[in-house]
């Protein structure tokens, strides 16, 4: 039986984000749907994956001492205990790659932010203004929610001046690192669960911000 979830999320159009961060195997990130689909009464089969205990955050300064290059690797691991053949080795190179491939067709701008305040400063600069809100998504039953169908109890667009916003993704690393791309996504709050969009459209996932102008 189809389960009626009171929550918020954020919607992101796919065909306009283009965006080339991964999400997690069966994830709502990875749950893609268009926007005629999205209606009070649809319903879908959704993985609500909870967000692990995130990476520490270091201020701008500590983070902007340490390097962050494929081509320091070898200090990189060092600098944080880490054996070269283990998953979490693995998963700092497999960052790094994708923070220094080409930017993405599609995307303005784009960028790794090291820093809380890093990522900040890249959405104020990419919208063009100190004056900016971040939307996250939000559920609002606690503890662990298998993969099952959902009903949508109701959607309401979110007012978004300019339309431009910066999309943000906790990235795998020993601290925290934040993929981040501007997006002329739409975006829409909904109580429960469903699809929708004009052009694809995914979820944002719960350890996702998504900047925009206040």
């Amino acid at each position: 039986m189809a389960r009626s979830l009171a929550a918020l999320l954020l919607l992101l159009l796919v065909g306009t984000v283009a965006s080339g961060y991964q999400y997690e195997e069966g994830s709502v990130g990875r749950t893609f749907f268009l926007q005629h689909d999205l209606y009070p009464g649809s319903n879908m089969t959704l993985h609500f994956t909870r967000a692990a205990p995130g990476a520490p955050s270091l201020p701008r300064a500590r983070a902007d001492a340490i390097p962050f290059t494929s081509a320091k690797i070898p200090e990189i691991l060092s600098l944080f205990s880490i054996p070269a053949g283990s998953p979490a080795a693995a998963a700092v190179r497999s960052t790094l790659a994708e923070c220094e491939a080409p930017r993405f067709p599609g995307v303005a701008a784009q960028r790794c932010a090291t820093s809380f305040e890093s990522m900040v400063d890249f959405a104020a600069s990419s919208l063009g203004t100190r004056g900016i809100r971040a939307g996250m998504t939000k559920l609002s039953r606690e503890g662990a929610t298998p993969r099952q169908a959902y009903v949508v109890e109701s959607v309401v667009p979110l007012p978004v001046i300019g339309r431009d916003m910066v999309a943000c993704h906790c990235m795998p690393y020993p601290y925290a690192v934040f993929g981040c791309h501007t997006t002329t996504a739409a975006v829409f709050t909904k109580l429960g669960v469903t699809p929708g969009t004009v052009a694809v459209c995914h979820f944002l996932p719960q350890d996702g911000k998504l900047w925009m102008r206040k």
